[in-house]
């Protein structure tokens, strides 16, 4: 009887299983067929798995590729060669735009072992941005930190004294990164660790105007007091590096048809940092606008819409700066808005929009004139699915600063970086509080797990809302009539979380 039992349960659940493959089957073919001309129709065929399947491609070009897809190098002129490939595909006409910029390369990971005393072994650590390349196996030589010197390693005074040839451990604090690396080179330091002075690792830069050829590491506090106090320390410190100019890609898609006086853009860095594949920052973003794009292919829209991934938004924001730069006035002027989407999976995450109206009245201010309608395109959108959100500040770290910079409205999303979630963010979008809302922001383990599904879903529909809203009816932004059923009310909504 329980053989008949089970025997008829594992037939019903395969029969089950089947349905809902062929469903799915029938709705992808659906979606591959129809034009996605409404919010309907188009945020049926955005899916989760969709996405993913661009995540999951970046996370494979970065496996091949020294574990990073940065600007610059081999993995990161892969990642240019699927979007253009999947936008060749879809039809869109697709530009590569090529440009040099100075950069800096992780070759290999940085090594940093303890020879001596016992236990030996590696220790985790992350190399200071723009390190010069260096193995040295060295007798460690720690500075006084605060309170003994509240300005540790920032005068040359501090290294009286110092033993030529050690490594030099330095606690962070007071000054720049390099005027400590400086400090110690100039005393014959082999090589530099800088330990963080507060619970956390350190994401540092020594700045692109760094040239000394000297390895430069960092470790967490624990870790660092703990060398510090460690007698008789011998450490090897390994940077394997690459300084100077390196060539590397803007990919722009634009839609066939679309008014070319009315342009609309959708953007997102496609570049990871040294440090890991970088698939939620920001690999999320451009999987997102991949697949939009992908699913609006078929979609004739009244403006012309224009998508972007940007090279080397690490290095600072270089790709969209020289893509700005290098329009005609002209060519500025038709730009009626751009949308920014960068980290917008966070594991961690917090639903933020950027605050175009500066109706938080805290940090930035507002953005050029259109970006309070923007905001309230996605507030609708929220609001619709009933959830919550909040705005964040148009802080200039991405790349929406330099259209902002040109006076073209903007907006977009963000579910945090390395920013600590609040008891309150905590009770309102669940996750946990007193931690970062990526914890794995600009690190190795931001991988294609380091992902919320939950908030890359409903995320990925957003984008696509905005996307079309636009892509048929920029009214309430620029006064430019559209279609009327993409109208929307010029209403207030008032952010339902604060």
């Amino acid at each position: 009887m329980k053989k008949v039992l089970w025997g008829g349960i594992a037939i019903v659940a395969i029969a089950f299983a089947l349905l809902l493959t062929r469903t799915a089957n029938a709705n992808s073919q659906a979606c591959a067929n129809r034009v996605n001309n409404t919010h309907a129709k188009l945020l049926e065929c955005i899916t989760v798995e969709g996405v993913r399947k661009h995540q999951a491609a970046f996370q494979a070009i970065a496996d091949a590729n020294n574990g990073i897809r940065t600007s610059g190098t081999p993995g990161y002129d892969r990642s240019v060669d699927y979007v253009v490939a999947e936008m060749q595909a879809a039809g869109y006409n697709v530009t590569v735009q090529p440009f040099q910029f100075q950069t800096f390369i992780s070759l290999s990971p940085s090594l940093l072992e303890q020879v001596a005393p016992p236990p030996i072994g590696p220790i985790v650590n992350n190399i200071m941005s723009y390190s010069g390349s260096g193995d040295v196996t060295a007798a460690v030589a720690a500075l006084p930190a605060p309170p003994a010197d509240p300005t540790p390693g920032c005068e040359a005074t501090d290294f009286a004294g110092f033993p030529v040839g050690n490594i030099a451990l330095i606690s962070r604090g007071a000054c720049t990164f390099a005027l400590k690396a400086t400090n110690a080179y100039n005393a014959g330091a082999s090589g530099v660790i800088i330990y963080n002075n507060i619970a956390g690792v350190i994401n540092g830069t020594l700045g692109n105007d760094f040239t000394l050829n000297i390895g430069v590491t960092s470790v967490t506090q624990a870790v660092g007091q703990t060398l510090a106090a460690t007698p008789g320390l011998i450490l090897r410190l390994k940077t394997d590096t690459f300084r100077g100019i390196a060539t590397t890609y803007n990919v722009i898609a634009e839609s066939r048809d679309g008014d070319p006086n009315n342009v609309i853009m959708a953007g997102a860095h496609l570049d990871s940092v040294n440090a890991g594949p970088g698939i939620q920052d920001n690999g999320s973003g451009s999987a997102a606008i991949l697949e939009v794009a992908k699913q609006m292919a078929k979609v004739k829209p009244r403006n012309k819409v224009r998508f972007a991934w940007w090279g080397a938004e690490e290095s600072g924001l270089v790709g969209s700066i020289y893509y700005v730069n290098n329009l005609t006035a002209d060519e500025l002027s038709k730009i009626t808005l751009y949308l920014n989407f960068d980290m917008i999976g966070s594991p961690n995450h917090v639903f933020f929009i950027y605050d175009g109206d500066d109706s938080d009245g805290v940090g930035a201010g507002p953005g050029p004139s259109g970006s309070a309608q923007i905001e309230k395109v996605f507030e609708t959108f929220y609001t619709q699915r009933g959830i919550p959100f909040k705005g964040t500040d148009f802080s200039g770290r991405s790349d929406y600063g330099p259209f902002i910079a040109q006076g073209i409205p903007s907006g977009g999303l963000f579910t945090g970086a390395e920013g600590i979630k609040t008891a309150q963010e905590a009770a309102i979008w669940g996750g946990v509080a007193g931690i970062a809302y990526d914890p794995c922001y600009h690190q190795a383990c931001d991988n294609y797990a380091n992902i919320n599904l939950y908030a890359l879903d409903v995320n990925s529909d957003a984008v696509g809302y905005a996307v079309l809203q636009y892509a048929m009816n920029t009214e309430l932004v620029n006064g430019q009539r559209g279609k009327g059923n993409f109208r929307l009310p010029d209403d207030d909504h008032a952010p339902v979380a604060q």
